[in-house]
C-alpha cells in the first residue's frame, strides 16, 4: 500500500463527510479539474510514485481495497507486479467517468461490467508484458492524450 499522488481536481469534502467511491458523480469536479482530467495532467504527480519505486510507467492501475476485495483471486495475479500509470485498460476505458455518469446504477456498472473487463486486460498484461510492448503502450497513451482536446475547446 502507498499514497497515490494526483493533482486535486475535485472540491474538498465538507468536514465530517466520509470519503467514498462515487462512480459517475461529477458534481464535485472543478472547472480546472475537468481540463486536467481530460488531458490526464492529474496523473502527472504519479511520476513521484515511479521515482520512489512504488509504481511503473506501464502496468495495471492501482485500485481501491473495496474493488480488490470484490475479485480477490483475479487481483492475486495482478498484484504480483507493480501498478502503472498507463495500460491497455486505461486506454480502453478512457471515458469511464462519462460511462458511469450515464449509468442508472454506476456502482453496479463498475462492479459487473467495467471492472471485469479491466481485470481481463490487467491479467493479459501481467502474463504477457514486454519492454517493447510497454514502449508501444507509452506511445499509444501519449498519442491518445494529445489527440483529445480539453473540454470547451
Amino acid at each position: 500500500m502507498f499514497v497515490l499522488y494526483k493533482f486535486r481536481s475535485m472540491k474538498v469534502l465538507e468536514a465530517g463527510t466520509e470519503a467514498c467511491f462515487e462512480p459517475g458523480n461529477t458534481s464535485r469536479i472543478t472547472r480546472v479539474g475537468k481540463i486536467i482530467r481530460k488531458t490526464k495532467l492529474d496523473e502527472l504527480p504519479q511520476l513521484i510514485n515511479v521515482l520512489r519505486g512504488e509504481m511503473s510507467l506501464v502496468g495495471p492501475r492501482p485500485e481501491i481495497k473495496k474493488w480488490v476485495d470484490a475479485y480477490p483471486e483475479k487481483w492475486k495475479l495482478i498484484l504480483s507486479i507493480k501498478p502503472g500509470i498507463t495500460d491497455n485498460a486505461s486506454l480502453a476505458f478512457r471515458n469511464e467517468e462519462s460511462l458511469l455518469a450515464e449509468s442508472m446504477d454506476p456502482e453496479t456498472t463498475y462492479r459487473e461490467i467495467i471492472l471485469p473487463e479491466k481485470l481481463e486486460l490487467y491479467e493479459q498484461y501481467t502474463l504477457n508484458h514486454t519492454f517493447t510492448g510497454d514502449l508501444k503502450l507509452i506511445m499509444k497513451t501519449l498519442i491518445t492524450i494529445f489527440k483529445n482536446k480539453p473540454p470547451n475547446s
